[in-house]
């Protein structure tokens, strides 16, 4: 039996270098060049396209646009107050009474946010407040005030439209119609009871539309998938119980299942009863997923058959009267330290290298955790390349494609980075060398 994977951790991994990152670097140099043809340059370059161009970049075109607008707001109420500010400096002896000088500093501070405020561009308050203060603060130096404040606009204005020009700018890109994509749903959602984010479901169905063959793999029966995403619109087979089986969503039925063997079964479920242990036992049977439980059920295991028990696409059957044919895995629940000793045991006496354990914390019972016990041919990699072999019978052409997420999901923004990877990999762009193709998984 291989070593549960009870304390695994993922490697880390840099993360991926965004086109948002790489869109804002070319703006600020393109900002930079137009300086340069200005006639700027050394210590007297200005800055404030730059910068515009900075804080305009967004993930969409949409949100640089509103960007750009409150940009240009706060520039234009921060100039306003700003050349009244220098205005009031022209009375004699005042810019030489420094206490008083940054007494209207803060006041037009002041007037800035709330002149903002007022004018029902309360989002721009902030930007027109750091105008303000750029313009009064270097005060001594400026001789003239309305040349100083119509350079800034301009560079606003540079900075807004170089922002807008790059990121709507796209570089021609083609299709790989060829790539079978693989995504595990756990990437895609925070655990089994939780539905897909919908702005990634909006995603993920846009790449279905458009012809993108994407394989969701989840470590749960398809039931799971039923209640995570019953809207994605499918267009490939599932891999579900952790790679030991695949369904066809459409056709309602399993394509393939790694059964484990029958002295296998026999052994397994004996050693657990010389063990004094409880546990699920999975099978399929007629295409349905049936669930049996051997032994005296725990409090834990009481409480998450409970929860189980509500879903209508499975089937919780009482005693023991399962096929040894159709059994698929094992579960056994129980904290860390019972489950750690469970595996060493069953380790120590079942035959070697025909059995798979891993352990995965049980979602909605803090402190549980289900040491799941699989055929050693179970596994998602397997699964992939029995799914491609599936796949090539009519299309032998297909490459497969893992899409995996680095780290654990956090939030629903790492969903969002899965699938804008599968976007860049579905859709790279034209002018980069074609990627060597693959031979078809054996």
């Amino acid at each position: 039996m291989k070593q549960s994977s009870l304390f695994h951790k993922e490697p880390w991994r840099p993360p991926h270098l965004g086109q948002r990152i790489v869109k804002t670097t070319v703006a600020v140099f393109v900002c930079l060049i137009i300086y340069y043809l200005r006639g700027y340059s050394g210590s007297s370059m200005p800055t404030e396209s730059a910068i515009t161009a900075i804080i305009c970049m967004q993930p969409y075109v949409k949100g640089s646009r509103d960007y750009a607008l409150n940009r240009f707001a706060g520039t234009f109420i921060g100039t306003l107050w700003g050349l009244l500010f220098l205005t009031l400096l022209l009375i004699p002896g005042l810019a030489h009474r420094m206490v008083l000088v940054y007494g209207l500093m803060s006041l037009g501070v002041l007037c800035t946010l709330y002149s903002a405020v007022l004018l029902g561009k309360a989002d721009s308050s902030v930007q027109a407040a750091i105008v303000f203060l750029c313009i009064v603060i270097t005060f001594p130096e400026i001789e003239t005030p309305f040349l100083y404040i119509g350079r800034r606009i301009l560079d606003v204005f540079i900075g807004t439209l170089v922002a807008i020009g790059v990121n709507v700018f796209r570089l021609p890109r083609r299709k790989q119609r060829d790539l079978v994509f693989f995504v595990r749903t756990k990437d895609l959602a925070p655990d089994r009871f939780s539905q897909i984010p919908s702005v990634a479901l909006f995603r993920l169905n846009y790449l279905y539309n458009d012809g993108a063959r994407i394989c969701l793999m989840s470590e749960h029966a398809p039931a799971f998938f039923m209640l995570q995403m019953n809207r994605a619109k499918v267009n490939v087979p599932l891999i579900v119980m952790d790679g030991a089986a695949i369904y066809d969503l459409e056709q309602n039925r399993y394509l393939e299942v790694q059964h484990i063997a029958e002295e296998d079964s026999r052994a397994l479920r004996r050693r657990l009863e010389e063990l004094g242990l409880g546990c699920f036992v999975y099978t399929i049977h007629n295409n349905k997923t049936c669930i049996f439980h051997q032994g005296k059920l725990t409090v834990s295991e009481k409480l998450i058959l409970d929860t189980m028990k509500r879903s209508p696409y499975r089937n919780y059957l009482e005693g023991e009267n399962y096929d040894l044919n159709e059994m698929v895995y094992f579960k056994i629940i129980g904290d860390q330290e019972k489950l750690t000793q469970v595996e060493y045991q069953l380790r120590k006496t079942l035959p070697k290298n025909k059995l798979r354990a891993v352990a995965r914390a049980q979602a909605g019972v803090p402190g549980v955790y289900g040491l799941y016990i699989y055929a050693h041919t179970a596994t998602m990699e397997q699964a992939q390349k029995r799914l491609m072999n599936l796949l090539h019978q009519l299309e032998p052409q297909l490459i497969a494609e893992p899409v995996l997420l680095p780290g654990g999901y956090r939030t629903e923004n790492d969903a969002i980075q899965v699938l804008n990877t599968l976007l860049r990999r579905y859709e790279p762009v034209a002018l980069l060398p074609r990627r060597r193709e693959r031979r078809p998984t054996p």
